[in-house]
């Protein structure tokens, strides 16, 4: 025929026998071969599986109701009646779970699967306070064949021998470099890129690699890839969160860089430990002057003085008081505006113009978290 799709249109010449295909064997209905009778009726002979673990032994019931009366725990227990006493838990301000929404976390996912090798990216002034341990347990039990890589970055707001100490202990984990993220004055660069041509030749079989960059918000992801490219390709803010979906950019022709929005692991922190890791925007914290406290221990005092040209103070409520009218932050009636200075103030530390940094400890196994 001159056209094949006539023989579609005439109902006459359609391929019957091949939509009707006989079977090859003959199909035998379920109750010829197990009759209701056998298998629900009163002569049934199916075999009953036994709910008692042991089978019919006693003492094996016994040992097992026992392992399990151990293993109960009543304040885990999501099925037990408990009477209302009245009292709700405290409601979370959303603020404090920046990092943690199920949005970040695909695009965590996200960049872990198209990466061959991830390199966590960590605060050189609080490394193990910045570390997400529960990814690198993931890639050690579900992607094992994946290298992992620590950059220490911020290593300028820190003394060299911190900076040395740590790099000794994190590297007994994974590979570890100092990085100072800087377009003109970097550190760490050379190095990095090095390491990366190393793991490009160990995947010879493939024709270019990706590196994934992770981490908490604003240690400096983004800062970091700018640094290797000498350019900017992302988009960077001294505040957290400024990274909203991951985006793969080229840094050769068999290295691409992948960068990936902060994430933050639901953990036991305190509000203030939130708020002094950098992980939320200190505009959007409410109440700001209640973290000074905390700052204030960990910073020491002559820097403090020296920082902000103040005389001697005693309490906190006295240091913001005297930095807002040198500052100049005052409100009607010549009072002294807190929350606004309070945010100056946690905006300097989060920037590094308050030195601060967690002292490393003197043995690896045994972590210390006086701060100096």
């Amino acid at each position: 025929m001159a056209d094949p799709y006539q023989v579609v249109m005439k109902q006459t010449q359609l391929p019957v026998t091949l939509l009707n295909e006989k079977a090859k064997q003959k199909r035998v209905h379920i109750l010829d071969v197990e009759p209701f009778e056998t298998i629900f009726g009163p002569k049934a002979q199916r075999k009953r599986p036994s709910n008692i673990p042991g089978g019919e032994d006693i003492e094996a019931l016994m040992t097992h109701v026992e392992q399990k009366q151990s293993e109960y725990d009543q304040e885990k227990d999501l099925d037990l009646m408990r009477e209302d006493d009245g009292v709700k838990p405290e409601t979370i301000n959303p603020l404090f779970k920046a990092g943690q929404s199920k949005r970040i976390w695909n695009e965590l996912y996200k960049v872990i699967d198209s990466s061959d090798v991830v390199i966590q990216v960590l605060d050189a002034r609080n490394p193990e306070g910045t570390r997400c341990r529960q990814v690198e347990a993931y890639l050690k039990k579900e992607k094992a064949h994946k290298q992992l890589i620590f950059v220490l970055n911020k290593c300028d707001l820190v003394p060299i021998w911190v900076t040395q100490r740590w790099v000794a202990i994190l590297s007994r984990c994974h590979p570890t470099l100092a990085f100072h993220a800087n377009m003109t004055k970097s550190f760490g660069k050379q190095a990095l890129i090095q390491l990366l041509r190393q793991f490009s030749r160990l995947h010879q079989d493939k024709k270019q690699i990706s590196v994934g960059f992770i981490g908490y918000p604003n240690v400096g992801k983004s800062s970091v890839i700018n640094t290797l490219r000498s350019e900017k390709v992302c988009k960077v803010a001294p505040i957290a969160g400024e990274t909203k979906v991951w985006q793969y950019i080229t840094l050769m022709k068999r290295i691409f860089l992948i960068d990936c929005p902060g994430i933050v692991y639901p953990a036991d922190d305190s509000e203030t430990d939130i708020v002094l890791k950098g992980v939320v925007r200190i505009e959007n914290v409410p109440q700001p002057e209640q973290y000074i406290d905390d700052l204030l221990k960990r910073v020491k005092h002559e820097y403090i003085l020296k920082t902000y040209s103040i005389d001697e103070f005693s309490t906190t409520e006295e240091f913001l008081e005297k930095l807002a009218r040198k500052m100049g932050k005052l409100l009607k009636g010549a009072e002294p505006d807190l929350p606004t200075v309070a945010k100056i103030v946690l905006n300097d530390f989060q920037r590094g113009k308050l030195p601060h940094y967690i002292t490393p400890p003197e043995d690896p196994d045994r972590q210390d978290n006086d701060e100096t």
